[in-house]
């Protein structure tokens, strides 16, 4: 007789690593033994220094947090598939931190007696728990330890130019050709010359004993060393050199120059022991090293042409869906792809001023707006941006805004010659009212700020995400102090930003059911911007402007400084954080998968699990909109 639940804990837990690479029968053997426990909002599932549980956790319904009770920071953020209280499974140790469900809970409690075999005897489970053991890779709310698990740190000043990791697995060829050890070495050559390859692979038995490239043939048969009748065992290189498929390219250019080899043979378990499944060569290595990130910098400052330019910004597309197959963190991967767009703008604007038959009158400072402000626009979307110059004698301003406006036109149209759409509401330099002397511009911001109507809100949210781009920082900052002042002068301007920031559509109806488009061409589709990711944006924009702090435009991490500055608020802030990143990488798989901006998507097409995760970061947006409310007293001044 079957057992239901079983099969339900079974039906779930396949959805999630590392069970999702379990064989069925190792599968329902788990799922049979699995304990499901009940926890209500508040409840300790284990304190610090607990002697260990007989099982480890995953979340089925709910979230649960990981605290460092000594810090009282909160280190993980656990919701549905995720695993956590590894420690008695991999070092049999008491317990380092504290969990607790951050609301009422179901957790499975799998059993490390049953599932230790298991891991033992499938290398792909024990190499996932070992990293989410060993590094938070999937820790929301950690400034410190993103992308260890590949040894790499990120410079957080952003006035310094990002040390870009190399972090992409590389390419190896799966055209496998090969030959026993009883071939001979002529009848090798002819396999070779009729597949167009470089090297033959030598097995015994199934399993790879050798590897002979063009290079044995030169120095070992046409030299006359060798007869061409010899069999390939007595040119072979032995043993080969293997890894498993899961090689960066990093790696494998350590592993050629320390055994002074040009090819690398891929096995299913890295050994010489399992079947080959591919031939890494120093060709396929250099072929992954042009979509390298450090090496497509400098291959798009080399570039003479803006079209140029466009190419190598498909790579950066490739590059981008490498990293998020490799689940790579999004705070990182959003700060190299960023890096790399602003390495392609700031080109831009090279060679426009290069076509310019006069060099700048004056200092100047070009600025993208909106999602590449805030380092946040990892897919292709239309340009946001505006220019600052130096003030000049009322004169001479005619003349400098003509040539800055001709300039601006320049960028502009070669922006939009690599893949960035125009504006369609014209926020652009090319337009006339966002290409000004930084006295215009004060004064525009200072009517913005002083006369904040629904335009002027709109303009001001739009500005306020800023970044340089290009040119002196320093009229910048004097801008950003400009705002600063003018906001204090006229704190009224704030509860307005507020109440912008709670206009967006809510996502989810009664029964959590999610809020699609009623008509238009997007209808019955999901509007992810609108709906859930602009609320936490907005939110955290004027949250930011309310304790005056400059130069951070990331919404997350404006989200983590206001952790810092509102101890008591830490929690929501850092569940915002989090929101935000799971947002915009679901977005980002959208985009990708569909060939578009990730923007509207279609509910039927997602998966169970692929709800529940969305429907999980409401919560956050709920829980701000409400701090936004209480704090601003927006319906009380605006009502």
């Amino acid at each position: 007789m079957k057992n239901l639940i079983s099969e339900r804990v079974a039906d779930f837990i396949k959805n999630y690593p590392p069970f999702n690479v379990l064989d069925e029968k190792s599968l329902y053997l788990l799922a049979e033994q699995v304990l499901i426990i009940y926890k209500e909002k508040n409840s300790i599932v284990f304190s610090v220094d607990e002697n260990p549980h007989s099982h480890f956790y995953l979340v089925h319904k709910g979230a649960v947090t990981l605290t460092n009770t000594t810090t009282n920071n909160i280190i993980d953020f656990c919701d549905e598939g995720d695993i956590f209280g590894l420690r008695p499974l991999i070092a049999n140790e008491n317990y380092k931190l504290e969990a607790k469900t951050h609301e009422e809970c179901i957790l499975y409690g799998i059993p490390i007696e049953v599932f230790r075999p298991i891991a033992k005897q499938n290398e792909e489970v024990s190499v996932f728990l070992m990293e989410s053991f060993a590094s938070n890779t999937r820790n929301p709310y950690s400034k410190n330890q993103k992308g260890q698990l590949y040894g790499v740190e990120i410079d957080n000043d952003k006035n310094k130019e990002v040390n870009i990791p190399d972090l992409q697995l590389a390419n190896y060829s799966k055209k496998l050709v090969s030959c026993s050890t009883r071939t001979t070495i002529q009848k090798a050559a002819e396999l070779m010359t009729e597949n167009h390859i470089g090297s033959i692979l030598v097995v015994s038995k199934g399993l790879p004993v050798g590897i002979i490239t063009d290079k044995d043939l030169r120095s070992k048969v046409i030299s006359g060393n060798h007869p061409i009748t010899a069999t390939v065992k007595t040119i072979m290189t032995s043993p080969v050199i293997t890894y498993p498929k899961k090689l960066t390219i990093t790696q494998a250019q350590m592993a050629m120059m320390k055994s002074n080899i040009s090819h690398l043979v891929i096995t299913e378990d890295g050994t010489v022991n399992s079947k080959a499944l591919g031939i890494m060569s120093k060709h396929d290595v250099m072929v992954s090293l042009g979509d390298n990130p450090a090496v497509l910098v400098k291959a798009i400052k080399r570039t003479q042409k803006v079209k140029q330019i466009k190419q190598l910004r498909k790579s950066v597309m490739l590059l981008l869906r490498g990293y998020l197959e490799q689940n790579i963190p999004l705070g990182l991967i959003a700060k190299i792809i960023s890096e790399l767009n602003d390495t392609c703008i700031k080109q831009v604007v090279e060679l426009s001023l290069a076509k310019m038959k006069e060099e700048p009158p004056v200092k100047f400072a070009w600025l993208t707006l909106g999602s590449q402000g805030r380092s946040e626009q990892l897919l292709h979307t239309d340009q946001d941006n505006a220019l600052v110059f130096e003030n000049v004698p009322e004169t001479e301003l005619p003349k400098t805004t003509s040539y800055f406006l001709g300039l601006s036109k320049r960028i502009t149209k070669g922006l939009n010659t690599i893949g960035y759409e125009y504006c369609p509401a014209d926020m652009m330099a090319s337009n006339p009212k966002w290409c000004l002397s930084l006295q215009e511009w004060n004064n525009k911001l200072s009517y913005w700020i002083s006369n904040p109507g629904p335009n002027e809100v709109l303009m001001s949210s739009i500005f306020f995400d800023y970044s340089l781009a290009y040119g002196e920082r320093d009229l910048l900052d004097q801008m950003s102090d400009h705002i600063f002042r003018t906001v204090e002068k006229y704190p009224i301007f704030l509860v307005h930003i507020a109440n912008g920031a709670l206009q967006s559509p809510s996502p989810t109806g009664f029964f959590r059911q999610f809020l699609v488009e009623q008509d238009g061409q997007h209808k019955d589709f999901f509007d992810l911007k609108s709906r859930a990711l602009r609320p936490l944006i907005d939110a955290a924009r004027v949250l930011i402007l309310s304790h005056s702090i400059k130069g951070i435009s990331n919404t997350w991490e404006r989200y983590e400084k206001l952790a810092e500055l509102e101890p008591n608020n830490q929690e929501l802030y850092m569940a915002c954080s989090y929101a935000t990143k799971a947002l915009l990488k679901f977005r980002t798989r959208q985009g990708l998968l569909h060939h578009d901006s990730g923007r509207f998507i279609e509910l039927e097409q997602l998966t169970k699990e692929e709800k529940m995760k969305l429907k999980r970061t409401f919560k956050a947006i709920k829980g701000i909109q409400e701090l936004i409310t209480l704090r601003f007293k927006v319906a009380n001044i605006l009502g």
